[in-house]
């Protein structure tokens, strides 16, 4: 509670600031519009503090039964924005279109601490009521706000911060509000974030909740944001009919409320029928299609979807696992702050859990990302797959990395060039020999490469090189699952998965009569293209990774130095840049790579354009981001998250937002953050985020809190 000399000053600056005079503070326009609220329209007297009504056992829980898919619908949002803030003093409240104070998570010792306050499920904290406060004025202003400590509108809650959101349904009508109170005596802007983020997740679960059987409608501007916070949903019935619009949606469409296009039929808005979206997404694999908007011929990306099961996201937060309960808050967080949650509980598919796994290889190419996708899909059922690429490109990194999200991944993972062994040893080396089986053979025998993958993947690199005749003994392995070594007569059974990889286009091979044709469409479950690096869209990102691999205070790169590296063109693919990093590290004895450090042969092709870059891929753009961005890449959402738990979801929803705002320039964000550029890069690619050749993206048109 504050001093009395704290209370005189603060109730001289509330009748100062509503009475147009000087005040020992300066307050923000919604602030001191609430203040004379308060002391002229409520009648509220800022020097005598009245604790706020708290509703009965029986009115509360009519609220909350009047409440109850907005209080469904939050719950497991309110848990995870709690744990992700991790801090032990604040509360996540939710409070309904009255101000009542619906579901409250917090820690128990805070809990009982602020409920002296009166801050506690079953209280009033609208304005009239609690005078100035986050909750309260939220309400009122419709809009997303924070209150810091000497803006609430009585002394005693002048301790307090509040981060607050307005929850609105898909009629445009306010439902409630999502508020964070704290006694941090610093006002921090990503909690705001973080709230408007919990917010419009809220939103969308309402829309799922109340429309179940309705059809959904993603679409964004820009394809990476389909299925995003920043998409804009509808819920459409199977006329045609938009029965529900979230705020990005009419953001999007340029209307000012739902009423403009809730009840009209959805041709209305975009120049395609509901029943020509769905087909498409389904014939895209629900991958975002084009579509126009009907009037403005503007562009959009969209995914149309048929009526889920009946087990939805909004349904599963009825599930969420209260740890403790107390008569201060309807959920208490241990001290640990752990809480178990149904998305935190759900089974991971395993070709989602795979991604993660193959992160490391791609840090936002749009081709290294589908190719990654598809490759994690197919390997779950054991279907043979060819890797192709330039020589460097990494095929045996790759084929490692899906070696272990495969079903085989406790068995060896087996290795074998084809093109770097003597024709005369492949055959042993694959098959193996039994002991004397010819002139020089070791005296116990040798089990072969195919014998040792049992169980596990044998990876044949080059295999376009192998001899002929040894491709028909490895067909009749493929197709008859055993092997016989030389010089033996009995068979082993084996069992493997198959990754072959070569630099050749094994196709023309066999039209040339130097690769077997039914060998080929053996091997051919699926082919995977890895792009040259000269190609990839995410150079910069991967040579921080190469950086931060090679060494564990990594130099960064001087802009010079960058230039260099990023229009190179990369005869050798990864191997070479690996090994040019490698020197430029050993090489370098400050904080920065110059171009002294780096090979003069790569620096010399660049000097030597004399300002011509075409010949480059990446030339075209300077080494510092200017107006001219590459197009984000677009992914598979649904795919690309389900790795991701509940607080790295809303993690990544934060840096997006701070990306968006600093225009994806990732030095500001990092600054602002706090951390260094190659920490915020680790954090960017671990949660997922992707970034064009230049480690930018187009500055996305969503509006603030759209």
């Amino acid at each position: 509670m504050s001093s009395l000399v704290d209370i005189d000053s603060h109730v001289r600056d509330v009748l100062n600031i509503v009475n147009n005079k000087s005040a020992t503070c300066s307050m923000s326009p919604s602030v001191a519009q609430s203040w004379t609220r308060c002391l002229v329209e409520f009648g509220l007297d800022p020097g005598r503090f009245v604790m706020p009504p708290v509703l009965t056992e029986h009115e509360l829980t009519m609220a909350r039964e009047a409440a109850g898919d907005l209080i469904a619908c939050s719950k497991l949002e309110m848990t995870t924005l709690y744990q992700q803030l991790a801090d032990p003093e604040l509360a996540v409240i939710l409070v309904d279109a009255n101000g009542v104070i619906v579901h409250q998570v917090s820690s128990v010792p805070f809990g009982e601490t602020v409920a002296a306050d009166g801050l506690r499920a079953g209280a009033v904290w609208s304005e009239r009521e609690a005078g100035t406060n986050g909750m309260g004025t939220c309400l009122t202003e419709r809009e997303c706000l924070a209150v810091y400590q000497h803006e609430h509108f009585y002394p005693r809650y002048t301790s307090l911060t509040c981060s607050a959101a307005p929850i609105f349904d898909e009629r445009g009508s306010i439902v409630g509000v999502l508020d964070v109170t704290s006694r941090s005596k610093m006002l921090q802007q990503h909690s705001l974030v973080l709230v408007g983020m919990s917010r419009q997740m809220i939103e969308n679960r309402l829309i799922d909740s109340r429309y179940r059987r309705a059809n959904t409608v993603h679409f964004h501007s820009r394809p990476e944001f389909v299925g995003t916070l920043h998409a804009g949903k509808l819920a459409v019935d199977d006329e045609g009919v938009v029965l529900a619009a979230n705020r990005s949606a009419l953001f999007q469409l340029d209307l000012r409320s739902p009423d403009q296009l809730c009840g009209k039929r959805i041709e209305e808005a975009f120049s395609a029928t509901l029943e020509d979206m769905i087909a498409r997404s389904i014939r895209g694999s629900f991958h975002p299609i084009t579509v126009y908007s009907a009037h403005a011929n503007n562009r959009f990306f969209l995914i149309a979807q048929t009526p889920r099961d009946a087990t939805t996201l909004a349904g599963a937060n009825h599930a969420t696992t209260s740890i403790a309960r107390g008569p201060w808050s309807d959920v208490s967080i241990n001290r640990s702050g752990r809480a178990k949650s149904a998305r935190d509980a759900r089974d991971v598919k395993p070709a989602a859990a795979g991604l993660d796994k193959l992160s490391h290889l791609e840090f936002g190419d749009p081709r290294m990302a589908a190719q990654s996708q598809l490759a994690a899909r197919v390997i779950q059922r054991k279907i043979p797959i060819i890797l192709r690429g330039q020589t460097g490109t990494g095929k045996e990194v790759f084929a490692n990395a899906l070696h272990s999200i495969s079903p085989n991944s406790a068995g060896s993972f087996v290795a074998v060039n084809c093109a770097s062994l003597p024709e005369t040893l492949i055959e042993s080396e694959l098959f193996g020999y039994r002991a004397g089986a010819f002139t020089g053979a070791q005296r116990e025998g040798r089990r072969g490469k195919i014998v040792q993958a049992n169980n596990g993947t044998l990876f044949l690199d080059e295999i376009g090189d192998m001899p002929m005749a040894l491709q028909a003994r490895l067909l009749r392995v493929l197709e008859e699952h055993e092997v016989t070594p030389l010089g033996a007569e009995t068979t082993i059974k084996v069992d493997f998965q198959l990754i072959s990889a070569s630099h050749r286009n094994l196709l023309d091979l066999v039209q040339r009569g130097l690769f077997r044709e039914d060998l080929y469409y053996r091997l051919n479950g699926i082919e995977i293209n890895l792009p040259p690096l000269c190609e990839r869209a995410d150079l910069l990102p991967l040579i921080h990774h190469l950086l931060e691999s090679e060494s564990d205070d990594p130099p960064e790169l001087s802009a010079e130095a960058r230039h260099v590296l990023l229009n190179y063109s990369w005869p050798g693919n990864i191997r070479q840049l690996r090994h040019v990093l490698q020197m430029a590290i050993a090489l370098c004895d400050g904080p920065e790579i110059r171009c002294m450090h780096l090979p003069a042969e790569i620096v010399g092709e660049i000097n030597g354009n004399n300002g011509n870059n075409a010949a480059h891929p990446r030339a075209s753009a300077p080494a510092l981001a200017g107006p001219a961005r590459a197009p984000a890449p677009p992914f598979d959402d649904e795919t690309d998250l389900s790795a991701l738990n509940a607080i790295q979801i809303k993690e990544r929803e934060t840096v997006l937002a701070m990306l968006d705002e600093h225009r994806w320039n990732v030095s500001n964000v990092a600054k602002t953050l706090g951390i260094s550029r190659n920490t915020l890069y680790r954090k960017m690619h671990r949660l997922h985020i992707r970034l064009s050749h230049d480690g930018s993206q187009a500055p996305t048109d969503v509006a603030p809190g759209a």
